[in-house]
């Protein structure tokens, strides 16, 4: 997921909102990633920056085509059965960014309980004393950055190659799955 940011404090009366949402399905029998996609998110309470543009690649003019938030969790619902698959970020900032959305927006949770902060689970998996951003954790496992960084899709793409590693290395070592 990205949000709408800026180098510093928001401008006043503008608040973080997501303007991406980036997700691949992961065919856990198969141990493969079977689909990418992206859904664009028309902000109404803040718009992209130049520092925004210049780390995630997307304009106003890009997010200004796409649906409004509670289209965006109704695709995410329709589309990609959300509530009835277990789900993962990077951290738990998307996770909040969503439940922060919204109770704002009035708009109903998208996904279901079942929710897992990849980078504790790679953390644990890979016994590190600190926790890794996404491109570092990439390179800890000798796994290609597929991609842009800070792309939603490409993210999402990159983070499910990282849950097939852990999900790869416990299973070697009789862990659960």
């Amino acid at each position: 997921m990205e949000a709408t940011c800026w180098d510093g404090r928001p401008p006043p009366g503008q608040v973080s909102e997501i303007i991406e949402i980036g997700l691949c399905v992961v065919d856990v029998e198969s141990r493969s990633r079977v689909a990418k996609h992206r859904i664009l998110v028309r902000p109404v309470r803040s718009e992209v920056s130049v520092f925004c543009t210049e780390l995630t690649g997307l304009t106003q003019d890009e997010v200004d085509g796409g649906v409004e938030f509670r289209g965006a969790c109704a695709l995410l619902e329709q589309e990609h059965r959300s509530r009835s698959r277990a789900w993962a970020s990077w951290g738990d900032y998307d996770r909040k960014q969503f439940e922060r959305q919204c109770s704002a927006g009035r708009v109903a949770y998208p996904f279901s309980s079942r929710h897992t902060n990849a980078k504790q689970a790679f953390t644990d998996c890979f016994g590190l004393r600190r926790k890794l951003g996404m491109s570092a954790a990439l390179a800890h496992a000798g796994l290609p950055l597929e991609g842009r960084h800070h792309s939603g899709a490409d993210d999402a793409w990159n983070i499910a190659a990282l849950i097939l590693q852990i999900m790869s290395r416990e299973e070697r070592s009789g862990g659960a799955v």
